[in-house]
């Protein structure tokens, strides 16, 4: 049946993938004319609507349509997490609300812009420090900077945010990576000897060329990781996530890989 009411300001009852919300016409036509929504409650479509108590049903899912009434009501974006913004982009892109989807993408740019103003060190900062005689980031916030080529060599980044940090030919022997976050990171052929990276977050990595001799990587997430080339020899990596690891060409002689996940592993020229 087609939709017709006597007042814009009349209420409607909404049924979204089975959860009931209550709205006006004005709501769901206003903020976007051109919108899906508008369209549907215009009286030149036809729309579902239950006998019983006179709710309009949409075949959606309901977990975010609370966020695009108020949005219609106040064009006010909502605090989300990403994968949330995500969810919700989907269903602003299904009902054709541009400026919900323009909201949500200018949120989404500007959280990004400030993770990466939120980093609380540079790298000059980074070579002052580590001048002294005991340097610790334990729990600092390192992201996407390059400290490449330097000696950080007994340094303490345990808990510390490192993704995307740029480690490549830098001295990090006996460094402490206690449960970091070290996604997407670059250890090119860096200095890793004796390091601790246990229960470390090291998914997609590059630690091709890298020494990692008696390093403990014990329950560390290597997913993805690139360890071509790179000296294993006696390194800790019980219970280590190795899934859609590439070993091509390293060197495990003596490791420890007891309980470590080599689903789809690449351990082509390996040696052990």
């Amino acid at each position: 049946m087609a939709y017709h009411s006597d007042s814009s300001s009349s209420m409607v009852r909404l049924n979204i993938g089975g959860r009931k919300f209550c709205t006006t016409l004005d709501t769901l036509t206003q903020r976007e004319p051109d919108s899906m929504l508008a369209a549907m409650f215009s009286g030149r479509h036809t729309i579902c609507q239950e006998s019983e108590k006179g709710h309009i049903f949409v075949d959606r899912d309901g977990k975010h349509f609370c966020h695009i009434l108020n949005w219609l009501r106040d064009g006010v974006i909502p605090p989300l997490k990403d994968s949330e913004y995500a969810q919700l982009l989907r269903e602003a892109e299904y009902y054709q609300l541009l400026g919900l989807v323009d909201g949500i993408k200018s949120a989404l740019s500007k959280r990004k812009e400030d993770e990466e103003l939120g980093t609380e060190l540079t790298r000059i900062d980074i070579i002052k420090c580590i001048q002294s005689d005991r340097v610790r980031f334990r729990g600092v916030n390192l992201s996407g900077l390059d400290l490449s080529k330097l000696d950080l060599s007994f340094v303490d980044f345990s808990y510390a945010c490192l993704k995307t940090v740029f480690f490549s030919r830098a001295n990090l022997q006996c460094a402490k990576f206690r449960d970091v976050d070290a996604e997407a990171s670059i250890f090119h052929n860096a200095t890793l000897r004796e390091c601790e990276f246990t229960g470390a977050n090291l998914r997609g990595a590059v630690l091709a060329g890298a020494n990692l001799q008696s390093a403990n990587l014990q329950d560390a997430c290597l997913i993805g990781c690139s360890f071509c080339g790179a000296d294993l020899r006696s390194a800790h990596l019980q219970t280590a996530d190795l899934t859609n690891a590439n070993l091509e060409g390293a060197n495990l002689e003596g490791a420890n890989l007891k309980g470590a996940k080599l689903t789809n592993a690449n351990l082509k020229g390996e040696s052990s």
